[in-house]
């Protein structure tokens, strides 16, 4: 198992740097700018917006330093930028190497398929925390010269959450090419699986009547507490990681039961 973890993590240290720089790009493009939008011309704007477009975008609390920061990097381009790298290495993991064949020269120099399995799992695990510790870091690091008044509790909550719902998205793909096989089809389950958490968030805020719906949601699990605010434990967040523990676990499985030869 851990040749293959090492080598997993060696070989795709260029892209999760790559990741890593893009996040704090974002960060650094959008924190500074808060100052300047606290003032009532802001509100003035909010206000002439409809406001179920403010809801679904979860813009109705940006005037706060953490509303601010949850409508724009942990909500938004956080939760698109580090789900869409756990979706793209999870994809990779089994049925990319497929693919490429190094799935089958693993396996036929005696590593195990659940060990094979578990190592992937293990390298998108600590790849996307990774990630998730840059940003973390990143806002900190801002939080004083962008005025946001954040704690660091909540932003390790928040964190917390935004790494269970990569990872969410990210093993349903792990999954996938495990049991199926094919890059593009076990990508495209974890962008389908991270897209209609994301719609069934935003359509439950609309109406009191659709509410229900954020239940299904992943990503009602992972923010709709408002973890940035306060109140909100990682525990509180246990629906996330059951699938991020269980998935990889049933993965093993469904990749003994395949036929890889073809």
């Amino acid at each position: 198992m851990m040749p293959v973890l090492l080598r997993e993590l060696a070989g795709s240290w260029r892209s999760t740097a790559l990741w890593a720089l893009a996040i704090v790009a974002i960060l650094t493009l959008y924190l500074p700018l808060y100052p300047s939008l606290t003032g009532g011309d802001m509100q003035q704007l909010l206000d002439s917006l409809p406001p179920d477009l403010v809801t679904t975008l979860g813009y109705d609390d940006i005037t706060s330093g953490a509303g601010y920061a949850q409508a724009t990097y942990f909500g938004l381009m956080g939760f698109f930028l580090i789900t869409a790298a756990s979706v793209t290495w999870a994809s990779q993991a089994i049925a990319g190497h497929e693919q490429s064949g190094r799935l089958e020269l693993d396996l036929a120099h005696g590593v195990g398929r659940a060990q094979y399995v578990a190592a992937q799992s293990l390298a998108l695990i600590i790849r996307v925390l990774i990630l998730v510790a840059v940003g973390a870091v990143t806002v900190l690091a801002f939080n004083d010269s962008a005025e946001l008044g954040l704690d660091p509790g909540p932003v390790l909550v928040a964190s917390a959450a935004l790494a269970g719902l990569a990872l969410f998205c990210g093993v349903w793909s792990l999954l996938a090419g495990a049991a199926i096989g094919g890059r593009a089809l076990s990508a495209g389950i974890g962008a389908l699986v991270a897209v209609a958490g994301y719609a069934l968030n935003a359509v439950s805020r609309q109406n009191p009547d659709t509410e229900w719906l954020g239940d299904a949601s992943p990503y009602t699990w992972a923010f709709g507490d408002d973890p940035l605010k306060g109140g909100v434990t990682i525990a509180d967040q246990w629906q996330l990681w059951i699938f991020v523990l269980v998935f990889p676990l049933t993965a093993m499985l469904a990749l003994r039961e395949r036929d890889l030869r073809g």
